[in-house]
């Protein structure tokens, strides 16, 4: 890692932080790639992939099992990333409030068919927003068709922001909320301290999806006010195959197992089984090792780097690719979501003129620049927003205003082409 540590109020050194991503020294189509799509995806520092080839040659075997040496290593190894990643979220006791998935999906699902099956009946309320990700939707819809619990939801209003005016009244007799920390399509940054603190008084409880928070901004979970924070590896600088639940303790005690089969057992027999203690009994099978020791060093750079420098440099960089876009194209490219701001991160969800998303990705390739076009597993909001896609640019520390710069002269581009 050529990252030198400093100080929580130096500004980033970019162009050394852009040097441990091996990817960005490609080109594409004769250009530099501009990388702007860490919103589906982070790229990986060297550091996390050398600690995943250094397990795979020098380490690899299954955990929990093996008394040999490179088993107990394995097994040291997968469990130290546990209890790292949990301070990384401020987790009062990351051996047992941390519990590996294989992304933020399967952790969402996890709360929703244990947690949710076990206390919900029917007829019962569980509080959701209009921007979800159906990751956080998805689960809920299908636990109301199989029990019939009550769905209901924050609207959003005309700058992309939860409109909370009758926050107390939508939570009357709610057992659960359920909410995105941060919006995966208009990088608003919701006020989740504000919903949990009403939604413990209200006696519900609290379900935080972070898979885009987490790599972008500080967490702490005690802070949030979560009894369950969801997130995902492949976000924040580490592996795809691995996800992150962190749960109240006394929550995930309560809570049956979700997948059967090895490791989440504490005795079986031919008529019954006992499950393994928390969090091994939701982690059935051969769990994501490797994965787990990327993981583990994604949150090392992101420790080394300062989560502190990363909000300022990022906050930053969404101010001025708000002005650079609003400036130099116009009303030609509307921009959904809040302005640059406090509660506004590096989510740029656009829509130019009438010219379809895919199309406007696909010029953008000329010019090396990556978004994501799409609906960005967030149809009610697309259908809240007016339209049924959007090309979507989103920023991590790797960027500067220079991939800004030559998005929008791929933008420009795209005017051209259509007319």
């Amino acid at each position: 890692m050529t990252v030198p540590m400093s100080s929580p109020n130096d500004p980033l050194d970019v162009e050394a932080i852009r040097k441990d991503f091996p990817l960005l020294s490609r080109t594409v189509h004769d250009r530099p790639i501009v990388y702007l799509d860490s919103a589906s995806t982070s790229l990986q520092p060297r550091s996390v992939l050398a600690a995943i080839g250094h397990y795979y040659e020098h380490t690899h075997a299954n955990v929990h099992r093996g008394v040999y040496a490179t088993a107990e290593e394995a097994t040291a190894l997968y469990e130290g990333a546990r209890r790292k990643v949990g301070a990384f979220v401020g987790a009062a006791d990351p051996r047992r409030e941390i519990v590996f998935t294989k992304n933020a999906s399967e952790a969402l699902n996890l709360v929703v068919n244990s947690w949710g099956r076990a206390n919900l009946r029917r007829g019962d309320a569980v509080v959701l927003t209009e921007m979800e990700h159906h990751s956080n939707l998805v689960p809920w819809l299908m636990l109301a068709e199989a029990i019939g619990i009550e769905l209901r939801y924050l609207p959003v209003d005309a700058q992309g922001r939860l409109d909370l005016c009758d926050l107390d009244k939508i939570l009357d007799g709610a057992r659960a909320v359920s909410v995105t920390a941060m919006s995966n399509v208009l990088g608003t940054v919701n006020p989740v301290p504000l919903i949990a603190e009403a939604a413990h008084r209200n006696g519900a409880v609290v379900v935080v999806d972070g898979a885009q928070s987490v790599p972008h901004l500080v967490t702490d979970v005690k802070a949030l006010g979560a009894d369950f924070l969801a997130f995902s590896g492949h976000k924040m600088l580490g592996p795809t195959g691995i996800g992150v639940l962190w749960g109240r303790q006394e929550l995930l005690d309560s809570m049956p197992p979700f997948l059967g089969g090895g490791g989440m057992i504490l005795d079986v027999a031919l008529e019954r089984f006992s499950p393994a203690e928390v969090p091994w009994r939701f982690e059935a099978g051969t769990p994501p090792i490797a994965e787990a020791v990327g993981l583990a060093s994604a949150v090392d750079y992101l420790s080394a780097v300062g989560m502190e420098r990363i909000v300022a440099h990022e906050r930053a960089l969404t101010a001025y690719t708000l002005d650079a876009l609003g400036d130099r194209l116009g009303p030609d490219c509307r921009v959904f979501g809040p302005p640059a701001g406090g509660d506004r991160a590096g989510v740029f969800s656009l829509a130019y003129r009438d010219v379809h998303a895919h199309d406007v990705a696909q010029i953008l390739d000329q010019f090396g620049v990556c978004v994501r076009p799409g609906h960005h597993c967030a149809k009610p909001l697309m259908r809240r927003l007016g339209v049924s896609a959007t090309a979507r640019a989103s920023i991590a520390l790797y960027n500067d205003p220079s991939d800004i710069d030559t998005l929008v002269e791929g933008l420009a581009h795209v005017g051209t082409v259509f007319g």
